[in-house]
């Protein structure tokens, strides 16, 4: 059964929560595909991956690149799956698609800040609850650790 968590950004950006995140799914053997909406964000999204952190980066690819296949990370503006990925992290506004099924995990991180990305995640949690999906709601507390909360 796929478990889909929804990540509530209010404390800190995108781009501070999913390196971390999905760190954490490479440590646990995991095979990770990023969504984004678009290739503008896409191309955003990789040049951070690279220089997040000074000392550190997330080592990863694009479905453009010839070697996607063999990446522990990709990043798609499509529903592929191009390295096999068991987590699938949904961002700015990637929504979830028929094949939500085929993974592990699914992450979606909406911008709880922006109206219009809180209403679209809440239809996904609508979504993927009736679609039989585990569903889990997280949100950050003043110290900045991720509380479960639904």
């Amino acid at each position: 059964m796929t478990d889909v968590l929804f990540y509530h950004l209010q404390r800190q950006p995108l781009e501070a929560v999913l390196p971390t995140l999905v760190e954490k799914s490479l440590e646990r053997g995991w095979r990770v595909a990023i969504e984004v909406p678009d290739r503008e964000r896409l191309a955003a999204l990789d040049d951070h991956l690279w220089t997040y952190r000074e000392e550190s980066f997330l080592p990863h690819g694009t479905q453009a690149d010839a070697d996607a296949a063999s990446q522990p990370v990709v990043l798609t503006a499509s529903p592929d799956n191009p390295n096999a990925a068991a987590v699938r992290f949904l961002v700015a506004g990637a929504t979830l698609g028929v094949e939500a099924g085929s993974y592990d995990r699914i992450v979606v991180l909406f911008d709880g800040n922006d109206d219009e990305a809180l209403a679209e995640a809440r239809g996904q949690w609508r979504v993927a609850r009736d679609e039989g999906y585990d569903v889990t709601y997280w949100q950050q507390d003043e110290q900045g650790r991720w509380q479960k909360k639904a």
